[in-house]
């Protein structure tokens, strides 16, 4: 790239994440790997009462980015002959009596059905509450330190009702990777901290990324996420970035920066981790929304494939987008004001498909 189109290529990125920004998150750092090299910009601030903008290399929560991590996780497992694929669920975990119509992919690709945990929305509305998640306002606020265990979230969602037959359609549901967490650490007999350790981020050299459990303090540096919510009609900010992530478990309790992500993904998807049938069944999305097993894999409007997750957790949120080979790779971390009406959900969708547009082409 010579020297114009690089200043250009820098200013360009540099005032989307400015204008990204300014649409009503606190702070964004983006980092761009493809052909041209590394760019690596911050925009917004680290805390709301500071000056800083957040640290490039900043810890933050992924959210269900931790999802990638985990079928990863699952899928090293199948190659080492631990676990099947199409095998039913409840034979590695009978204590549960999960329908044995579920198996382990239809864990990974969110088609067994499940109750999620942190509540379901249904298309005309209706919302039927799980536990005191996020969308519970000041009751998670308050609760916010408080210890769940993965079996209690696994046993609360069995005991509703399933939203449909297994493998009959397509819902995001938190509980499908816990119940995948649980696999893990039943057939190696190890935690799940234990096996991610071994099997992705030490391999990867991973150093600024954890799986927390109930670890409620973000690593430094790091940017602050905060949480609103009102009180007889007055509008509370609290710093939520301290909390206990056990209330979302492995649906998205890990904690990373956007230059471990890019690394991760980068492995992830140039065949470093899985052999190559699994990666290919990694990113074989099913029909509706086009999620594979821990993976969105989308389309641009130029008929390009790319592999995708992002995921928020209570002011923080990370996004991952690859091309299918990961050679061309955008990473970024967001701290922000969250709240129970997810009032940036769609600031947040219009930011992606920007960052996209940008990085991969119209």
């Amino acid at each position: 790239m010579n020297s114009t189109a690089h200043s250009t290529r820098t200013t360009d990125l540099q005032q989307l994440i400015e204008e990204i920004v300014d649409t009503g998150f606190t702070g964004l750092t983006l980092r761009v790997n493809d052909e041209f090299g590394e760019w690596v910009g911050s925009a917004g601030l680290a805390q709301l009462d500071g000056t800083a903008k957040p640290p490039v290399d900043g810890h933050v929560r992924i959210g269900s980015n931790t999802k990638t991590f985990t079928a990863t996780l699952v899928l090293q497992l199948v190659a080492e002959g631990r676990i099947e694929l199409d095998t039913a669920v409840v034979e590695y975990l009978p204590e549960f009596e999960i329908d044995p119509r579920v198996t382990v992919r239809m864990l990974l690709q969110h088609t067994s059905g499940i109750f999620n945990f942190t509540g379901e929305y249904f298309e005309d509305g209706t919302v039927v509450p799980g536990i005191a998640s996020t969308i519970a306002g000041k009751e998670w606020v308050d609760n916010r330190f408080k210890t769940y265990l993965p079996e209690e979230l696994v046993r609360l969602a069995l005991s509703k009702p399933a939203r449909f037959e297994p493998g009959a359609d397509w819902s995001y549901s938190n509980t499908n990777y816990v119940i995948a967490r649980l696999l893990i650490e039943k057939v190696t007999g190890r935690t799940y901290a234990d096996e991610m350790q071994r099997l992705v981020l030490g391999p990867l050299g991973l150093t600024g990324t954890v799986a927390p459990t109930t670890q409620s303090e973000v690593p430094q540096p790091h940017a602050h996420g905060y949480y609103r919510y009102e009180v007889d009609g007055q509008e509370q900010i609290v710093d939520v970035t301290a909390h206990n992530p056990s209330w979302i478990s492995s649906g998205g309790d890990m904690i990373s920066t956007s230059k471990d992500l890019h690394i991760f993904l980068t492995a992830l998807l140039s065949g470093k981790l899985l052999p190559a049938p699994l990666l290919a069944e990694m990113c074989t999305p099913e029909g509706k929304v086009g999620y594979g097993l821990g993976v969105f894999v989308q389309k641009t409007p130029a008929g390009d494939t790319i592999i995708t997750h992002n995921g928020g957790a209570a002011g923080h949120a990370a996004l991952m987008f690859s091309t299918p080979d990961g050679a061309k790779t955008l990473t970024a971390t967001i701290n922000y004001v969250d709240d129970a009406a997810l009032s940036l959900s769609a600031p947040f969708q219009e930011a992606l498909g920007r960052l996209v547009n940008a990085v991969f082409g119209e």
